[in-house]
């Protein structure tokens, strides 16, 4: 069986979390969307649930944290090339985010960058080429 993920993030502001996300590549899905919630497809196996904090309110007891003063979590996702990494951080920092909130990173075999979404939650975008991953591993090992 193939695992889907779904990520559920709060967000102050439904319809620009949905516009951001479009312009960040992701398709929304009307069939699991309503007034208090959308499905942000990236993937056939990664989605994004934006919920207003209402709607988030009914599945934690916990306070929402302001992500855009502290961090709650970092997502990943990977991208199939470093163009693709630079050019979804550029939407995001076109659509409303914050682009490169941290350093870029380049290990040669490993490239990311990262965005903030409008409400402060972080992204790292990453490529990677595993055959190098593995050759740079195995260098490390024997060294």
């Amino acid at each position: 069986m193939t695992r889907l993920v779904f990520i559920n993030l709060p967000v102050a502001d439904l319809g620009r979390s949905v516009a951001f996300y479009r312009a960040i590549g992701a398709e929304q899905n009307l069939l699991f969307s309503d007034d208090t919630a959308a499905c942000m497809v990236f993937s056939d196996t990664i989605h994004v649930m934006l919920l207003t904090h209402a709607k988030y309110r009914q599945f934690t007891t916990k306070a929402i944290a302001d992500t855009r003063k502290v961090s709650a979590a970092l997502i990943c996702l990977s991208e199939d090339s470093r163009t693709a990494v630079d050019a979804t951080v550029g939407w995001a920092g076109d659509a409303g985010g914050r682009a490169d909130p941290s350093p870029p990173q380049d290990h040669g075999w490993m490239y990311s960058r990262s965005f903030d979404d409008p409400d402060g939650h972080g992204f790292e975008i990453v490529w990677m080429a595993p055959a190098a991953a593995c050759a740079d591993a195995s260098a490390h090992a024997t060294a």
